[in-house]
């Protein structure tokens, strides 16, 4: 008998697989306006699954100790420079005694799960329910699997005192942003961020500032908030040198 591997979903502690699969992410169904009252009564039942899955994130997370938050694409491959990089950063960050997290998909996030796991360090995934990418990758040592977006995000931040953030598409420039914001609008303090690869974070920045800043939308300092390296050893050093800086403010906000 041959099952129907092809379409599996995890929605937080639920395995789906085949007709199973439900025809909605979690995050689709509760951000749905919906044409009917029906969500007076199925919302506050949802709010009880989203308490759920910060309790249980809280619970695995609160002893990892010092830990960076690595982002990246999903799509790149092994054989590449920047999937060998994210491994080289992963395992010289857990040399310096941080536990790496990532988004625990393919590409970077396993690269920098996979250096994290074999230099003996601690590497944790955090997954989302969503359709293309399914399951955590075989580097990661602790898993938390999220149903909602938003509740994952708040662990990316919460856990990590630094972000390493190498060349990805809209998920990356996702955390990238709300990581500045967060900086920008001193709602975390002492937070280095640090993007990998001049040739492909330059144009951005460059538009950031002849555009954005150039039209006051946001101040010319704000930029300094990020720091282009082009190597992992650049990155570690980055990381270590604000560890190293005396915080503002106290210590981040938890």
């Amino acid at each position: 008998m041959r099952l129907d591997t092809d379409k599996v979903r995890r929605t937080g502690p639920l395995l789906f697989r085949g007709r199973q699969v439900p025809d909605q992410t979690s995050d689709q169904a509760f951000l749905e306006t919906d044409i009917d009252s029906s969500w007076r009564h199925s919302d506050p039942w949802r709010v009880m699954r989203i308490q759920s899955e910060f309790v249980a994130a809280f619970e695995a997370l609160a002893g990892v100790g010092p830990a960076i938050s690595v982002f990246g694409s999903a799509r790149t491959q092994p054989d590449t420079p920047a999937y060998q990089a994210a491994e080289e950063l992963g395992s010289q960050l857990a040399q310096a005694g941080y536990a790496v997290i990532t988004g625990g998909g393919p590409g970077i996030m396993a690269a920098a799960n996979k250096g994290a796991h074999e230099a003996g360090g601690l590497s944790i995934g955090l997954g989302i329910e969503i359709p293309a990418e399914q399951g955590l990758n075989p580097w990661v040592d602790l898993g938390v699997d999220f149903r909602y977006f938003f509740a994952r995000k708040v662990m990316f931040v919460k856990y990590a005192t630094g972000f390493v953030v190498f060349p990805g598409g809209m998920g990356t420039l996702d955390e990238l942003f709300e990581a500045i914001t967060l900086v920008q609008t001193s709602k975390i303090s002492g937070f280095p961020i640090v993007l990998i690869g001049q040739a492909y974070w330059g144009g951005l920045l460059a538009w950031l500032r002849q555009t954005v800043a150039a039209a006051g939308n946001i101040a010319a300092a704000d930029l300094d908030l990020v720091q282009v390296v082009e190597t992992p050893d650049e990155a570690v050093a980055a990381i270590l040198a604000a560890a190293n800086v005396p915080r503002q403010g106290g210590m981040k906000s938890r």
